[in-house]
């Protein structure tokens, strides 16, 4: 099976997923992106990439248990499924043979 490409801001996701493991819901993946990120990002597109990730076979969902402080809502959990860890690699793989191109450059003047 070919491995599914990956946008940029599906593979911060989805490495916050894997970082997360069992303990990844939408809003607990936002709040360490933008930790790690140091900005502020929209609750809709980490919802809309988990979405679409698990429409790729990257995650996979399961519900919580109904609790008060969630006004009877149940959390959705995600994990990342073996074809997600190898869209990772394969990111990281093909990120660090681009990057090995580079030439020793020095920029000091």
């Amino acid at each position: 099976m070919k491995t599914p490409s990956l946008g940029e801001f599906e593979e911060l996701v989805l490495l916050m997923v894997g970082a997360l493991h069992d303990e990844a819901y939408g809003v607990a993946v936002l709040e360490n992106l933008e930790g790690h990120l140091k900005k502020k990002l929209n609750i809709s597109a980490v919802h809309v990439a988990l979405k679409r990730m698990e429409d790729k076979g990257l995650v996979r969902s399961r519900f919580g248990g109904i609790t008060e402080d969630r006004g009877g809502r149940r959390k959705k959990y995600y994990v990342m499924t073996a074809l997600g860890k190898r869209a990772l690699d394969h990111q990281y793989a093909l990120r660090n043979s681009i990057y090995s191109l580079i030439p020793d450059i020095s920029f000091s003047k």
